[in-house]
């Protein structure tokens, strides 16, 4: 894997430990002066070295234009520093102040529907604003002039999750900036009014003050304007992100700059794989969400931001210790999920591991969410469970500084297919973009070998087999480069609405899969999206949802791995595969779920050589990740079960966990074990 262009670590103050950071948000301003030397004790049981400093702290270094107020600031970092405690001290821009939305209203953002977005929450700001920048950048600089030589400071932290609630902006701000940036990406209005498709619906353009943002319409807008849409909003973000590091790296250049992405679930709109080059390091916040798939959704999201950091070591800057405040039903962790949720992140490369908060608030829209020192103060579970955590990781410095082992397979990830797919306006609205390579991982879990998320892009050198599922947007240079890997002895497995549209999401002609046609020797003439409820067996006793088609054969060396039993599509091919140079390429035609993969998979691997690496009563129970340093690799086993499991026969010396009397690793029900092997002793 190719690591992002940066990459600096923490720089962290002689009196911190090292090893794997450990800490949370602090937000002392919450709380009087009386309980920030408790914190600081209660830091130091704990086992915390790093805090996440001044985030939503704008009004309170800033209380009108022309005051400053620095000295509760100054005082909190002298005291941690005195008891040990690094600081990844953040700009503080996340949320503007009172003052500044009621002098100046137009920073406000505005939505498709032209209803502004009023104070009161947070983010409520335009990333596109000349006005809001100026202010932003004036406190960015303040800070950086402050604190640049204090002993405590380990790294910057550029807004706070920039993009979570402000990343589409409608504003006037918004359409100049969009102009601007398709006038950079296009150059002409013909080559414009192409990449668009303007002859439909009489839409060209003759003059750049034309072109808007995809706002409220009669209609469907424009599929290209709202592709570029996104892609000019994460890119606009992106420029805020660069505008506050560049002051950062001015004043202290030798200080790391980074930002929190958030590459879980639902969030779609930044395109991480981008930004990763801006950071000098990788931060992520993560979390849970209920449902059959929740763990390995956390180990997908973990697995994805390791390879977004190019396998080097990166910050997990949020998580949580136990409920959050957001979701529907907000359920308090079950025992062994605390530290569960945190090592998962470190097998997958995190040497620092967060929570979101120190200290639970009292008041505000996020008092109910859990924190490192909850309401029941440090006689609780929840802060047993924390001190317990430090202990582990202290155990697990050796590992601290280890890359990523590259896996055999590979899951490709694409945001422009994200955007594009999940679009208006398409064959259904029920695609699930994320959903689908979710599944995939699961199935690659369930069979217990081992596969990485990759951004589209990666290199994909060394992996035997490679699954781009739902790859709907398909540049000409994309499909040469699968089409090389796979003819090179690759094993390429794609899905259905695959290769349909072009960078500007125009349908390939000829028929579909479009540009990875002639790769896969298959044509489709027509979508066949399945209603809700309805599905198709295939032959091999499988079952399909949400998508079938009439898949012809047209290729050479084409092998039928499974037909449709049921159905309009009764005995038309459902799962494909061709000999492809030295390698294969595999096409599957409709959802077939996390149960359905893994029965699929386990013939899909086969060619490409790929077999379990745990033993065989383990493998569908435990997830096996690896890290490795000049001397060693660190095998992470995770109990993905509510169940005891032991796995024999692994060499190597146990950093966390324990053996039963057989010398079996011993895994307690949500527990994780890591072993630290010699490169030459026998392992999986």
């Amino acid at each position: 894997m190719t690591p992002p262009a940066r990459h600096r670590w923490l720089r962290l103050p002689a009196n911190n430990a090292g090893g794997i950071a450990y800490g949370a948000d602090y937000n002392p301003e919450q709380w009087p002066r009386e309980v920030w030397r408790e914190d600081a004790r209660l830091m130091r049981e704990a086992g915390v070295g790093i805090v996440s400093l001044g985030i939503f702290s704008w009004a309170k270094l800033q209380p009108s234009a022309d005051t400053w107020r620095f000295g509760w600031l100054d005082e909190v970092m002298d005291l941690l520093h005195e008891h040990g405690v690094a600081v990844d001290l953040a700009t503080a821009t996340a949320s503007p102040p009172p003052w500044l939305t009621t002098a100046h209203p137009e920073i406000l953002p505005v939505n498709a529907r032209g209803e502004t977005v009023w104070p009161g929450g947070r983010q409520h700001w335009r990333p596109t604003s000349p006005v809001f920048r100026e202010h932003a950048l004036r406190l960015t600089e303040q800070l950086a002039a402050r604190y640049a030589q204090h002993p405590a400071l380990a790294a910057w932290h550029v807004s706070n999750e920039l993009g979570c609630h402000n990343v589409y902006d409608y504003s006037d701000d918004a359409a100049r900036a969009f102009r601007d940036w398709l006038r950079a990406r296009y150059g002409t209005l013909d080559a414009l009014n192409h990449a668009w498709g303007t002859a439909f619906w009489s839409q060209e353009y003759s003059d750049w003050a034309q072109p808007l943002p995809p706002r409220l319409a009669a209609t469907h807008p424009n599929p290209t304007q709202q592709l570029d849409f996104k892609r000019f909003s994460s890119d606009a973000l992106r420029e805020h992100l660069r505008a506050e590091a560049d002051i950062l790296r001015r004043y202290t250049p030798d200080v790391p700059v980074t930002t929190n992405f958030m590459v879980m679930g639902g969030t779609k709109g930044m395109d991480y794989a981008a930004w990763a080059a801006d950071v000098d390091f990788v931060s992520n916040d993560h979390y849970r969400e209920p449902g059959p798939q929740s763990l390995d959704e956390l180990s997908f999201s973990a697995n994805l931001t390791g390879n977004i950091a190019g396998g080097r070591p990166w910050f997990l800057m949020e998580h949580s210790t136990s409920a959050v405040n957001w979701q529907p039903v907000n359920l308090a962790k079950k025992q062994g999920e605390l530290a569960r949720d945190s090592l998962v992140h470190v097998a997958h490369g995190a040497d620092a591991v967060c929570f979101f908060q120190w200290r639970q608030s009292a008041a505000g829209a996020e008092k109910y969410h859990s924190a490192m020192v909850p309401h029941a103060g440090a006689d609780s579970e929840v802060f047993r469970s924390v001190t317990r955590l430090g202990a582990t990781l202290r155990d697990l410095a050796p590992v601290a500084g280890a890359a990523r082992e590259q896996a055999p397979a590979a899951i490709v990830f694409h945001w422009d297919s994200w955007w594009a797919a999940e679009a208006d306006s398409h064959p259904t609205d029920r695609l699930r973009y994320r959903q689908e390579a979710l599944d995939w991982y699961t199935a690659f879990l369930n069979l217990g070998i081992r596969a990485d998320v990759v951004p589209l892009g990666t290199p994909l050198d060394g992996y035997r087999l490679v699954v781009a599922p739902i790859l709907h947007v398909v540049a000409a240079e994309t499909a040469k480069e699968l089409t090389a890997y796979a003819e090179s002895g690759g094993h390429l497995v794609t899905t259905y609405f695959s290769g349909i549209v072009d960078e500007h999401d125009h349908v390939w002609l000829g028929g579909h899969p479009g540009a990875l046609r002639e790769l896969l020797g298959i044509r489709v003439e027509e979508f066949a999206p399945l209603l809700d409820g309805e599905t198709e067996t295939l032959d091999t006793g499988l079952r399909g949802t949400l998508w079938s088609e009439r898949v012809q054969v047209t290729g050479p060396d084409v092998t039928v791995l499974a037909r449709y039993a049921t159905g309009e599509h009764t005995g038309h091919p459902a799962v494909t595969r061709r000999a492809a140079g030295d390698g294969t390429a595999a096409y599957v035609s409709t959802r077939l779920g996390p149960a359905g993969l893994t029965r699929l998979l386990s013939e899909l691997a086969g060619p490409a050589g790929l077999t379990p690496e745990l033993p065989p009563a383990a493998r569908s129970d435990v997830e096996a990740a690896v890290r490795r340093d000049a001397d060693a690799r660190y095998l992470f086993l995770v109990n993905r079960t509510e169940q005891p499991v032991t796995v024999p026969g692994l060499p190597g010396e146990l950093l966390a966990g324990s053996r039963d009397a057989a010398g079996a690793v011993a895994l307690a029900p949500r527990a994780v074990a890591v072993l630290r092997q010699a490169f030459d002793s026998e392992r999986i």
